[in-house]
């Protein structure tokens, strides 16, 4: 489908595709499918008043109705997946699967927020004083700026505006400017859910749209008092410094440098399997893409071999044909990225299979490539930035201290995995001494999270965390409550005073 049949489908006005001149277009060919009219400062600070309103509405709907305002709208992206996962593969590229995937973690992280409005659960604390209630409660935070990227378009938005709505909280989603059409469409739908729900107050939800400078607003304003931020680790150090610096909170999902380790023990099926859909899904577009893998050298060579038939049998094409499973880059930028990355590694002595555009001559205007496969050989001992395309380092390791070593050694820390069926080598590598990463799996690959879990890593990756678990908290104000309901005033320490 094309973007006006989307928006017919999705019951959305197809003149808002061509009423602006910001061009909007789509990687599978390179052509512009919407103009768009972006926010100017002062449409972006009107916003943001009106979300502090909504805010002052909302924060006093009881939970559990906040929490039927989603469970309407993950009905309504239950009806509309098809669609919405199309528009998903029209303006990021991704295969079908994947962009209907997507919708799946917005309905699913719905259902789970949903449960979470009747949970949000404070703590009854022993008291050291007699006659002293101490108590912990959790209050809504205010509005909640929302900072995404062009791969999951639709999906990290969901994972925080889910949580942020049924804590209380409204919504300023900044999405990325390369997929501006996937946010207008969820807009769309949460306001479909809004209609006829009296309790939602105007501006519960709302887009801006723009470049670098509204996001940079967002974490300026100090009536925004979180900032959940997606994107590079470039992105994550201006955005969180700024939030920092009026002492905002901020929820960072930066980059990825993930790897996997694969063990004599290991099922090379499995492995090889993990490792593939891993380093190619979405054209190694996600931030838990695989990016290096450390086989021991005793299978090294029947591992590499096994990837490289994999590689070359890869249907590479349109995201929208059943049969394929990689699918084109962004853009221009990310192709050029792509080939300095090899280009360097060929100058360090490795060996590049793979790694070439193809279909330029079909789509001069996009950008597909082979995916690559990188050799160190001994020349490149390890991979230290985050090259987002489908590119995969190989290394070979001899003892699993020096693979978690050199796993460890990069700045990133969101995803990892170790393939083995040593339970020792399992647990080492999950243990304190084992991954630095927020996500370690064991025979599971590090791309593809389920939604019950909180999702996040550590180091240049920024700590943040979404989704599952108690990620909740993140979206609220903890308070510490004491009571007394005696007649006497005893300090706490046993202190006596006067």
């Amino acid at each position: 489908m094309d973007a006006a049949r989307i928006f017919d489908t999705l019951g959305m006005d197809r003149a808002a595709l061509d009423g602006g001149d910001w061009p909007v277009s789509s990687p599978i060919d390179g052509a512009v499918i919407a103009r768009l009219t972006l926010d100017d400062a002062a449409a972006v600070d009107a916003k943001i008043a009106r979300s502090v309103e909504a805010f002052a509405q909302w924060r006093r709907v009881p939970a559990p109705r906040r929490g039927e305002l989603v469970r309407r709208f993950g009905g309504l992206l239950r009806r509309h997946k098809a669609t919405l996962g199309a528009l998903i593969t029209l303006e990021a590229g991704k295969i079908v699967a994947e962009g209907e995937g997507e919708v799946q973690e917005m309905i699913d992280i719905c259902d789970f927020a949903v449960g979470l409005s009747r949970q949000l659960y404070g703590r009854t604390i022993a008291s050291e004083r007699p006659d002293h209630a101490l108590r912990e409660t959790w209050h809504p935070l205010g509005p909640v700026g929302v900072i995404s990227a062009f791969n999951f378009p639709m999906a990290v938005w969901s994972w925080n505006a889910a949580l942020a709505i049924v804590c209380g909280n409204s919504l300023l989603w900044k999405p990325s400017e390369k997929t501006p059409l996937c946010a207008i469409a969820c807009q769309h739908l949460f306001e479909q859910a809004m209609a006829d729900f009296d309790e939602a107050p105007e501006g519960l939800s709302q887009l801006l749209l723009g470049g670098r400078e509204v996001g940079m607003t967002l974490a300026d304003d100090v009536r925004v008092p979180l900032i959940s931020a997606t994107g590079s680790c470039a992105m994550g150090r201006q955005v969180g410094a700024r939030v920092a610096q009026r002492f905002g909170k901020s929820i960072l999902e930066l980059g990825g440098n993930n790897a996997i380790i694969v063990a004599p023990s290991a099922n090379l099926d499995l492995a090889v399997r993990a490792i593939v859909f891993g380093a190619v899904g979405t054209a190694g577009q996600r931030c838990t893409s695989t990016r290096r893998i450390f086989v021991h050298q005793s299978i090294y060579p029947a591992v590499v071999e096994r990837l490289q038939q994999a590689y070359a049998a890869l249907p590479i094409g349109d995201p929208r044909e059943p049969s394929t499973l990689v699918g084109p880059l962004i853009d221009a930028r990310a192709l050029t990225q792509m080939e300095d990355a090899l280009q360097a590694a060929r100058e360090q002595g490795g060996k590049v299979v793979g790694g070439e555009r193809v279909l330029a001559d079909r789509w001069p205007g996009a950008y597909y490539v082979q995916p690559a496969l990188v050799e160190g050989g001994g020349a490149i001992d390890n991979s230290v930035e985050e090259t987002f395309a489908p590119v995969l380092y190989c290394f070979r390791y001899d003892a699993l201290d020096e693979a978690i070593a050199r796993h460890n050694a990069v700045p990133q820390g969101l995803s990892s995995a170790i393939f083995t069926t040593d339970v020792r080598e399992a647990e080492r590598f999950l243990a304190a001494t084992g991954s630095d990463c927020g996500i370690a799996n064991v025979n599971v690959g590090t791309s593809g999270a389920e939604i019950g879990g909180a999702f996040g890593g550590e180091k240049a990756t920024g700590g943040g965390r979404e989704s599952g678990s108690d990620a909740w908290r993140g979206y609220m104000r903890r308070q510490t409550a004491t009571v007394n309901y005696s007649d006497e005033l005893p300090l706490a320490q046993g202190v006596r005073f006067g």
